[in-house]
């Protein structure tokens, strides 16, 4: 197979080892959720797609570089494409493609309870009962559940504890512990939707009002020094590296792996930086996988 390079020359690629994981089930049974979860280990995911195209889409991804474990997730919503998707996974090669099936199975009550909360129709419904839906869903997707590796029954699981199921089912793909994002921002701009704990900093002097620091940074020695220098900043620091890593500690226990830790000053260039900064270097050196990200930096 040849591909296109980025100088637009057609290059020949050798076929890799692929790991492929297949997600299906029962519509309502949680199949977003579990491929929300494998794409969070890092999977490449692909979501509803024709059964047809199987066979074309793994070979371009062994023949891909970066592209290692791809997860497809394949439904009733295909109508007549699911019919083809037995020819399609028997046509799969033998050698060089680790496949693996995961089913997600839920009593009939609870999928008609979850489908009258979200007042959607089921797609095999066909302006019938809902259960007769599921009657049908449940005669074609027999041979792949009877196929399938790891059958997972969600209906007494919440979206927290499917989650940790698919990670179980994936040790290898786990991070070690809790990955710790440390963000600075800027108050006037917002506080980040997606943080999970949120420490301000402008309880410090502001090197704003300095003209030889208004121009620089959190970044910049000369701002970071005299920011940690002033009284309060490094016992800030210390005490919230305590309390970040009793939170992780926490999170791990609860099965959460990302948390979000959000720094704000008025304008997001300055404190919030220096202190952020500080803050990761603190998690680091306690072995919390950290990484640190300035949102609002340049921005005024």
């Amino acid at each position: 197979m040849a591909l296109m390079g980025h100088d637009g020359a057609v290059t020949d690629l050798e076929p890799h080892s692929l790991r492929l994981v297949l997600v299906t089930g029962m519509s309502g049974a949680g199949r977003s959720t579990a491929a929300r979860a494998m794409e969070d280990l890092g999977w490449f995911v692909i979501d509803n797609m024709p059964p047809s195209l199987m066979g074309s889409v793994i070979d371009l991804a062994r023949r891909t570089p970066d592209v290692e474990r791809v997860a497809v997730v394949v439904d009733a919503r295909g109508g007549a494409f699911f019919r083809e998707l037995s020819e399609a996974i028997r046509a799969l090669p033998s050698e060089g493609v680790d496949r693996r099936t995961i089913f997600l199975e839920a009593s009939d009550e609870a999928l008609v309870r979850r489908y009258e909360s979200s007042r959607r129709p089921h797609p095999l419904q066909a302006g019938l009962r809902i259960v007769d839906g599921l009657q049908a869903e449940r005669g074609m997707l027999a041979d792949l559940r009877a196929q399938a590796d790891l059958v997972i029954d969600t209906t007494h699981t919440n979206v927290h504890e499917l989650r940790r199921r698919i990670e179980e089912a994936f040790p290898e793909d786990m991070p070690r512990g809790v990955l710790c994002t440390v963000l600075s921002f800027g108050f006037k701009y917002g506080i980040p939707v997606d943080s999970d704990m949120v420490a301000d900093a402008r309880f410090l002097p502001n090197p704003y009002w300095d003209e030889n620091l208004r121009a620089l940074t959190g970044l910049d020695s000369a701002v970071s020094t005299q920011v940690l220098a002033h009284e309060g900043a490094d016992d800030f620091v210390r005490t919230y590296a305590e309390l970040v890593r009793i939170v992780c500690r926490g999170y791990l226990r609860e099965g959460k792996k990302y948390v979000t830790v959000a720094v704000g000053c008025t304008g997001g260039q300055h404190r919030s930086v220096a202190l952020a900064a500080a803050l990761a270097e603190q998690l680091a050196a306690s072995d919390i996988s950290t990484r640190v990200h300035h949102r609002d930096l340049g921005r005024e």
